[in-house]
């Protein structure tokens, strides 16, 4: 099993190579990296030299930049990470050893940076919605088969919730496979505009979601919230 590793970035610089040398064991082991710019204005591109296989940009936009970086994969299975995400070790292994050489998809379980108690309840009510309702988010290692995926045409070019979207779509297909293994992220966006209150945000944003309001609006609400959101 060949693993496309798939990260839309934005404005990274400041953590980027730190992140990309942490996966170098992977493009050791015979799998690929792709780094997908949404129109960086500092040296995210130029971090990026040398670790990864290839760097290509595309519109802003997760969905619109995780689509690019499909279309140039060469992989059987396709691991969308935020650039914020750290794999397990051995991820490979543990993705290959749950889809076999069918299709199929899954996600990691989640464990976030911070150290407040409050990360440590955020981060098990993750998982554990996830696993009952069968929806990954991008924060937790999304993987999906590059034929299934490409079956279902990829993300849907919607400015938000584009995972949520399409784990709907895919759970009408098969549940996810869901790794206890936790893919790390970066508790920044809760620090900095606190915890409680991000929270809220983005149980009210789901709820908008899940009651038909339109993506396009929900990412206006989110950018109020949020004014370094890509």
């Amino acid at each position: 099993m060949k693993l496309s590793i798939i990260i839309p970035v934005l404005n990274e610089a400041s953590v980027l190579r730190q992140k990309l040398t942490g996966l170098q064991c992977f493009r050791a082991s015979g799998h690929e990296l792709i780094l997908v710019d949404g129109g960086s204005d500092d040296e995210t591109i130029s971090m990026a030299e040398g670790l990864a296989d290839l760097v290509i940009t595309s519109p802003k936009g997760r969905s619109l930049q995780m689509n690019a970086g499909a279309a140039m994969a060469t992989g059987d299975v396709l691991l969308f990470l935020h650039a914020d995400t750290t794999l397990p070790v051995g991820a490979d292994a543990l993705i290959a050893d749950c889809l076999g050489v069918g299709d199929g998809w899954g996600r990691f379980d989640v464990r976030l940076t911070g150290r407040h108690g409050l990360f440590r309840i955020i981060e098990r009510m993750i998982s554990w919605r996830s696993r009952f309702t069968g929806v990954a988010s991008g924060d937790q290692g999304m993987f999906v088969s590059a034929a299934l995926f490409n079956r279902l045409g990829g993300y849907a070019p919607i400015p938000l919730m584009e995972d949520l979207e399409l784990s709907r779509r895919l759970i009408k297909i098969q549940r996810p496979h869901c790794l206890k293994a936790c893919v790390v992220t970066d508790s920044r966006r809760w620090e900095k505009h606190g915890i409680v209150t991000t929270v809220l945000l983005m149980w009210r944003l789901r709820l908008q979601y899940y009651a038909g309001v339109a993506p396009e609006r929900l990412a206006r609400s989110y950018r109020t919230h949020d004014k370094d959101a890509a």
